[in-house]
């Protein structure tokens, strides 16, 4: 269910006859005054002194692990990739969600650079891994998590990734959204020159359907049965909400595998069947029908 418009709606005076608990839920949510628009970002840049505290903090003895961006600005951006993009056939980004920014990235067995590291070891060396966190994420399950507005401000410097990493040479690109990291790849798909988009734990990707997303790349699809995610409401008021349930069979993404899974941040880890499935796409191995 949508209600858009320029208007937060107030909880005394919607009417609120037509929606479930799940809309009145999200619109306690609503405050008076909405954060202003976030501005658009660009490509992430290169600070050497940044870039030189990063590489000391990720590379962890790999030789492939190089840092591509770093930006200490806020709590900071950061792109690295595990592997040598300029040779790489095929290329991997991997966006992910909240409360991850240049000093969360790594550190611990759930972080999204030991993602990287997973899916790296799974695709073999002709497919690079590039962690992208060229965005402010959403900091904790507030309202940045629920409304749109950090990942419309995401989603140009993510295309503009993609577009680098193509004109680098890849024959085939798979980005990758887990949680609010799906809504950036959903936001940027129309313009993403992307030939695979994988959503994992997504809250939504403000589409009512693959359709809707108006990409030409294969949309796929993980969520596991017990995974906190599935407890999002699917609906939309003004900018709160991300729209319909990605994992549900109406929206039209390809499922994959998740038996076994339970943890929101468990689906890139060593022994997933979905890190399996992942990797078997990164390296262009799925067909189109």
């Amino acid at each position: 269910m949508t209600i858009d418009g320029p208007w937060i709606p107030s909880v005394v005076t919607m009417d609120l006859s037509g929606l479930g608990i799940a809309s009145l839920l999200l619109s306690l949510l609503v405050i008076a005054v909405r954060p202003l628009p976030a501005p658009a970002l660009g490509p992430v840049g290169l600070d050497p002194v940044c870039a030189a505290f990063l590489t000391t903090k990720v590379t962890d003895g790999d030789e492939r692990v190089r840092v591509l961006g770093c930006d200490p600005a806020g709590r900071g951006r950061a792109v690295v990739a595990i592997g040598d993009v300029a040779t790489a056939a095929n290329v991997v980004v991997l966006v992910p969600g909240s409360d991850i920014d240049l000093h969360t990235l790594d550190g611990s067995p759930r972080r999204p650079m030991t993602w990287a590291r997973s899916l790296a070891a799974s695709v073999g060396r002709d497919t690079v891994v590039v962690l992208w966190v060229g965005y402010e994420t959403p900091q904790g399950l507030g309202y940045d998590a629920a409304a749109g507005r950090l990942a419309r401000a995401a989603a140009p410097a993510l295309v503009a990734e993609v577009a680098a990493l193509r004109a680098g040479g890849a024959r085939h690109v798979t980005v990758v959204g887990h949680s609010y990291g799906s809504v950036v790849v959903g936001i940027a798909a129309p313009a993403l020159d992307a030939d695979d988009l994988v959503l994992l734990a997504s809250p939504g990707v403000r589409a009512e359907s693959v359709e809707d997303l108006h990409t030409r790349a294969r949309v796929w699809v993980a969520r596991a049965g017990q995974d906190w995610i599935r407890f999002v409401p699917h609906v939309r008021l003004g900018d709160l909400g991300h729209g319909a349930d990605p994992a549900a069979p109406g929206f039209g993404a390809r499922p994959l595998p998740v038996d076994g899974l339970r943890a929101h941040d468990g689906y890139l880890l060593p022994g997933s069947p979905t890190l399996a499935a992942v990797a078997g796409i990164a390296r262009g191995e799925a067909t189109r029908p």
